[in-house]
């Protein structure tokens, strides 16, 4: 074998490089929201941010390995609808696109709480049903999943619908590792991110019912 055929590059199939790019945006986003927390959106913020993209691509260890590879063994792959909001948060931090209406907010928390509330017990076993077995091209989630997208069209609600289309586009063209919709539609970090997002607008929901009721005024 000659020299040069040996330190050849050798490039990263299709979908190692979409999971590796998800989960690069997805830390990109989460870090320049972080940052934007504490010291506001400055001229340099977008500059940190592509510098941070580039350090996490850069090689380390004997498998001359990109960071995010490590990354990758941590959290797996990122879903599609994980990897939009990514691009969605980097778009409004750094092209001022306006933020989500809080309609969208809550429809897309709901419907990941309720799927994750679905899924993730029933593939571990809890009960003689296993959800994950509908995402090989079950007819009944993709019906489940036009049914979503008509009704959150119809309350004039575009987030949802859009993150489902996304996710089928990618699912067809098969750009993850996985064959099963589920892991395009949703992950655990998604699903936790949805539950927390859930819990904190019924507390408050609950303590502005508080807040108004007869009996906390007369007291």
């Amino acid at each position: 074998m000659l020299p040069y055929q040996q330190n050849a590059v050798q490039l990263l199939p299709l979908t190692d490089l979409v999971a590796l790019l998800g989960i690069g945006l997805v830390l990109c986003a989460t870090s320049l929201r972080l940052v934007a927390g504490y010291v506001g959106m400055a001229r340099w913020t977008g500059w940190w941010m592509l510098a941070c993209l580039v350090f996490l691509w850069f090689p380390v260890g004997q498998a001359n390995l990109p960071l995010l590879a490590y990354v990758r063994g941590i959290t797996s792959d990122f879903s599609v609808t994980l990897v939009a909001l990514a691009c969605l948060v980097l778009s409004q931090r750094l092209f001022k696109v306006p933020p989500l209406a809080r309609g969208n907010k809550n429809a897309l928390n709901a419907v990941v709480f309720i799927a994750a509330s679905l899924l993730y017990p029933t593939a571990l076993g809890w009960g003689d049903w296993d959800a994950y077995r509908l995402g090989w091209g079950s007819f009944s989630l993709l019906g489940v999943l036009l049914a979503l997208v008509m009704v959150f069209l119809f309350k004039g609600l575009w987030l949802v619908p859009s993150l489902i289309g996304l996710a089928l586009l990618a699912w067809v063209a098969e750009l993850m590792e996985s064959t099963n919709l589920w892991d395009y539609l949703i992950d655990p970090w998604l699903a936790v991110g949805a539950m927390i997002q859930c819990t904190m607008a019924g507390t408050q929901a609950l303590i502005t019912r508080y807040r108004r009721s007869p009996a906390a005024h007369r007291s």
